[in-house]
C-alpha cells in the first residue's frame, strides 16, 4: 500500500471534455431478436417447460431485454414457452403496449395487474385469466422477477420474489406434481445469465445514458459553490426527459435527516461531506467529496483525509482500471482489490464491481472465491465503497465496457462517434490522470478516472505518477 501512494499525486489537471453521446441508439431488431435466441437456450437448458417473467415500475429490466419497454406504473407478465410462442399479460393501462413490443405475443387482458380501483370487467378468476397463457396442471415454470438469491443457507430456487398473488395461482395451476423455481438466474447469473454478455449494438445502446449521467455530475462539479441549495444543484442534474434506474442523490452535510433522501432546500456549506448520483440505464456517476479548497478548511480531525482515504482510494481504483482484463476470473479482482485497499481497514462491504445494464446493479461476478470469468462484452461499474471511521466517505463509480479485439472493431466500424469518444476517454486517463487503463477497458462515462477530493478547487485532481 505505501508504494501505491507514493504514486499518488493531487495536483493540477487539464479537466476532462464532456463527451457525451447526444443520440440514443436503439436496440435494433437483430439485437431484439438474439435476446429472445438467448432466453430460448437457457429456458430450455433449466429443463423448465415455461418461463414467466415478472414486471414492475422498479424492476422491469428482465421483461424489457424481449419486449423492449418496462411499465410505466402497472405491473404486468411475459409468458414464454420452449417452442418460442409468448404471451403478454397486461393491465387496463398497458394493454396499448402489445402493437410496440419487439417479441410478438398475444395479449392477455390482466385488470388485476391495473391500479388500485380501476375498473375490473372481467368475468374470471385471475388464476383462470393466467391458465389462458398456456400453464397447465404438472408443469415446471420458472419464474423471474429481479432478483436471484445465493444465500448457502437456503434452497435459493425456491425462494421467489414475485407478489404472493401471483406465485400462489402458479402454483394452484401446476400442482402437486408439477415445480415452480426461480428463473431470474436465466437472465443475470454471472456465468451464464443471457443479459451478462452485450454486443456492439447494446453497448452503443447504453453508453448514452453512462455518458449522459456522467456529464450532467461533471457539470454540477464544475457549478457547485457555497450558498447553493441542494435543490438548485440537483436541477443541474435532470436531462431530456430520461428515466433515472436510481433515486437522484445530490447532499451536503449531513445526509438523510428526517429521513428524506431526495435533494433538499439546504444550502452548502464550506467544510460540507458532499455526494452526488446519477444513473441512467446504461450507467451511474456518483462522486463524494467535501466542500472545501485545502486542507486547512477541513474539520480538524479529517485534515488528513487525502492521505487516510482519498488516496489510497484513488490507488485502488487506478488498479482496477489498469488491470482488470479477460479470462481474469472474478475471485482474482477481489483479490487484487483487497491487497492494495485492505478490506479489513477500509471497511468496503459490497462487491468492488458489478454488472450493470439497463439496471444499475445487475448482478456481479467479482467476490470472494468466484470462478467466473471475465469475458468481452460485460459491463461493469466501477464500484468500490470505503468506509473509514472518523472520515467522510469517498467514491467516484463510473463504467466501462470489456471487449476483445473483434468486438473493439465492430465497435469502431459501426459506431466511429463512440469509438472516437472511447478513445478520447482513454487517452485523458492515460495521458493526464497517469491510469494506463487495460486496453480491454473501454470507458463508457465522460469522467472514469477523474476524482476532485477538495470540490472548491476545480483545478486540481489525484493522479499517478
Amino acid at each position: 500500500m505505501t508504494n501505491l501512494l507514493d504514486e499518488i499525486n493531487y495536483k493540477e489537471v487539464q479537466q476532462p471534455s464532456n463527451l457525451k453521446s447526444i443520440m440514443p441508439i436503439d436496440l435494433t431488431d437483430e439485437t431484439l431478436q438474439e435476446h429472445k435466441l438467448k432466453v430460448l437456450d437457457r429456458l430450455k437448458s433449466s429443463e423448465a417447460d415455461i418461463l414467466i417473467i415478472y414486471a414492475d415500475r422498479e424492476h422491469g429490466a428482465n421483461f424489457g431485454y424481449l419486449t423492449g419497454f418496462e411499465p410505466r406504473f402497472e405491473e404486468a407478465a411475459l409468458v414464454l414457452n420452449k417452442e418460442g410462442n409468448s404471451f403478454l399479460l397486461l393491465g387496463n393501462e398497458s394493454l396499448r403496449m402489445n402493437q410496440y413490443s419487439r417479441i410478438k405475443s398475444e395479449t392477455v387482458h390482466v385488470p388485476h395487474f391495473s391500479l388500485p380501483n380501476q375498473p375490473m370487467e372481467n368475468n374470471r378468476s385471475f388464476e383462470d385469466i393466467v391458465k389462458t397463457a398456456g400453464i397447465h396442471k404438472g408443469m415446471k415454470v420458472a419464474l423471474a422477477g429481479w432478483k436471484m438469491f445465493t444465500s448457502s443457507y437456503d434452497d435459493n430456487d425456491s425462494l421467489l420474489e414475485v407478489p404472493y398473488f401471483i406465485v400462489s395461482a402458479i402454483k394452484n395451476i401446476v400442482g402437486e406434481n408439477g415445480k415452480v423455481i426461480n428463473g431470474t438466474s436465466l437472465f443475470i447469473n454471472s456465468e451464464y445469465g443471457a443479459r451478462v454478455i452485450n454486443n456492439s449494438n447494446e453497448i452503443a445502446h447504453y453508453e448514452f445514458g453512462a455518458s449522459l449521467a456522467s456529464s450532467k455530475v461533471k457539470t454540477l462539479l464544475d457549478t457547485i459553490e457555497v450558498g447553493k441549495t441542494e435543490m438548485e444543484l440537483a436541477d443541474l442534474l435532470s436531462a431530456y426527459g430520461q428515466p433515472n434506474n436510481v433515486t437522484t442523490i445530490c447532499a451536503t452535510g449531513d445526509r438523510f435527516t428526517n429521513a428524506v433522501v431526495s435533494p433538499r432546500y439546504k444550502e452548502v456549506k464550506i467544510g460540507d461531506k458532499f455526494t452526488t448520483t446519477l444513473g441512467f440505464r446504461g450507467g451511474l456517476t456518483n462522486r463524494t467529496g467535501y466542500v472545501v479548497s485545502k486542507e486547512n478548511e477541513l474539520p480538524t480531525d479529517e485534515r488528513d483525509y487525502l492521505d487516510k482515504v482519498a488516496k489510497p482510494y484513488f490507488g485502488a481504483i487506478a488498479t482496477w482500471y489498469e488491470n482488470v482484463k479477460i479470462g481474469m476470473t472474478g475471485s482474482e479482482v477481489y483479490d487484487l482489490i483487497d491487497s492494495v485497499l485492505p478490506k479489513s481497514e477500509f471497511g468496503w462491504k459490497l462487491n468492488p464491481g458489478h454488472f450493470t445494464s439497463s439496471d444499475e446493479w445487475m448482478s456481479s461476478p467479482i467476490h470472494k472465491d468466484s470462478k467466473t470469468i471475465i469475458r468481452s462484452g460485460m459491463l461493469f461499474q466501477v464500484d468500490i465503497i470505503p468506509s473509514v471511521p472518523g472520515y467522510h466517505g469517498v467514491n467516484a463509480e463510473d463504467g466501462v465496457a470489456i471487449a476483445d479485439k473483434n468486438l473493439q472493431e465492430e465497435i469502431a466500424t459501426t459506431y466511429p462517434e463512440l469509438w472516437d469518444r472511447i478513445q478520447a476517454r482513454r487517452e485523458y486517463m492515460i495521458n493526464h490522470l497517469g491510469i494506463n487503463i487495460s486496453p480491454d477497458l473501454l470507458p463508457l462515462s465522460t469522467i472514469n478516472g477523474y476524482m476532485r477530493p477538495f470540490l472548491l478547487d476545480k483545478n486540481k485532481a489525484l493522479t499517478k505518477k
